[in-house]
């Protein structure tokens, strides 16, 4: 498939790449894009959800939990998807939170996060220990990473929709072990895969994306601790976006740059293409689509120096006035009717930090507060655990997704793949045991959602909004 490339990004990656380099790279936009599909360990191993899917799949070098699969393939029709054993994600975004491997326990920031492949991939390192922010500026793409992050079961996760700064003002200084900011940009690395990208391009976008990172990067080193790491990428080749972004962070004289030791990744960051000749910047990958199966990426990781001068918030940032909260601490008389419930289903939770906001009760992550929740826009503050109605508690498909079998009593196993996809089209199902009330529906052990058991049928409580037509 031929792609017309803007005249000035192809002049300018002639001089970049040179003649020979140059025609190997513009043949590979006429290359049909790969698909990649990354296990959810939360859930699954990479085997196990291999396994549970009807198509090939190759691994991935730099990912021990990604495959490639065939561009034809429509993953997102799988029962595995539904139950959230994978993440359908572009090849090379893997490396980012690969490259960053965060510990469990540790408090990570993902700064840029919709749609939610980065987000989810921390979240499997951690292991849903420790604390997981994910902000996204724009309210509509919060959404999505919230229904990303709730299919995959995360229960340590905090969504915000917030400015950048903002979250200076919510968390405080120096508040995260790791922060990967996977920044917007002018975003060459996805013209083949995306036309419209292609046509908003320009050498002033160019321009404009750089002061953009350099400004997030301020807020970024008033959130990250001394000592800290951070990821910094893109997918686009610009050095001013690229290379030199990582120079100014060098001469900034807070940050060295640290190696990114992952297979399958043969091209690294330029020193020429630095303005003042940057060497630190050969330990960034560049991800080239001529030279590897992937979209084209940039990726550094470095660490905030442990002398650094201490942070401060910045000045005429903080609000005057707080807002009042809309959340409070759940009381024993509060968890009445979520403790009955509990009960009658056999549940256990190994969880005590709840709050309430508008009847829903929700359990904060470790590391995050309540009063926290007084500053900014929360998506989600934690595991959205249900809703109280008048005389009874109903609960989530957030908790449903998130639980494991042998957390709750109450569970229905479908008997075949065809009565698993008649419930998620909202089809009752037939109760053939002695079940009574909310039931965990599961497939093949996965949940993928709640039921409620009454006589001889169960009544689906698969989310309308998620239901499918068809297989």
């Amino acid at each position: 498939m031929k792609r017309t490339l803007p005249e000035d990004f192809v002049d300018r990656m002639a001089a970049l790449l040179g003649k020979e380099e140059l025609s190997a790279f513009l043949e590979s936009y006429n290359r049909v894009p790969k698909k990649g599909l990354r296990a959810n360990t939360l859930k699954a191993g990479r085997d196990e959800m291999t396994g549970l899917i009807p198509f090939k799949t190759q691994p991935i070098p730099w990912c021990d939990t990604g495959a490639y699969i065939d561009a034809e393939e429509r993953p997102g029709k799988q029962l595995a998807y539904n139950a959230g054993l994978y993440y359908v994600q572009e090849p090379s975004a893997m490396i980012p939170a690969a490259a960053l491997a965060p510990k469990p326990g540790e408090r990570v920031l993902d700064m840029c996060a919709a749609p939610g492949g980065k987000t989810t991939q921390l979240a499997c390192a951690l292991q849903n220990q420790g604390l997981l922010v994910a902000n996204e500026v724009v309210k509509t793409r919060a959404k999505v990473l919230a229904s990303n992050v709730e299919r995959m079961g995360i229960a340590n996760a905090a969504i915000t929709n917030v400015r950048p700064d903002q979250l200076v003002d919510i968390f405080g200084p120096q508040s995260f072990d790791k922060i990967l900011v996977d920044a917007p940009c002018s975003g060459e690395g996805m013209f083949r895969k995306d036309p419209a990208v292609r046509s908003a391009w320009s050498l002033d976008n160019v321009a404009q994306c750089a002061r953009r990172q350099k400004k997030m990067l301020e807020t970024v080193d008033l959130l990250l601790k001394p000592g800290g790491e951070l990821v910094y990428s893109t997918c686009t080749f610009a050095p001013e976006e690229d290379e030199q972004i990582v120079e100014y962070l060098v001469e900034s004289g807070k940050y060295e740059v640290l190696p990114i030791d992952l297979p399958g990744l043969p091209d690294h960051g330029r020193p020429a293409w630095t303005v003042h000749g940057c060497g630190a910047v050969s330990q960034a990958v560049r991800v080239m689509p001529h030279r590897v199966e992937g979209e084209g990426h940039f990726i550094a990781k470095l660490r905030k120096t442990a002398d650094a001068a201490p942070a401060a918030s910045p000045q005429g940032k903080r609000s005057k006035k707080k807002k009042r909260s809309l959340w409070r601490r759940a009381s024993k008389k509060d968890l009445k009717d979520f403790t009955a419930f509990s009960e009658t289903v056999g549940l256990h939770l190994d969880r005590s930090d709840f709050v309430i906001a508008s009847d829903t009760l929700t359990v904060l992550p470790e590391g995050l507060y309540l009063d926290q929740l007084n500053q900014g826009r929360w998506v989600r503050p934690g595991l959205e655990i249900g809703t109280f109605k008048k005389g009874r508690f109903e609960p989530s498909h957030t908790l449903a997704m998130a639980l494991t079998r042998d957390q709750i009593a109450s569970v229905y196993n479908f008997k075949d793949d065809d009565e698993a996809y008649a419930y998620l089209k909202g089809e009752p199902i037939a109760n053939t045991g002695a079940l009574k009330g909310w039931t965990l529906m599961c497939w093949r052990g996965y949940p993928l959602g709640w039921g409620k058991a009454s006589g001889g049928a169960i009544k689906n409580h698969f989310p309308k909004g998620l239901r499918i037509l068809k297989k």
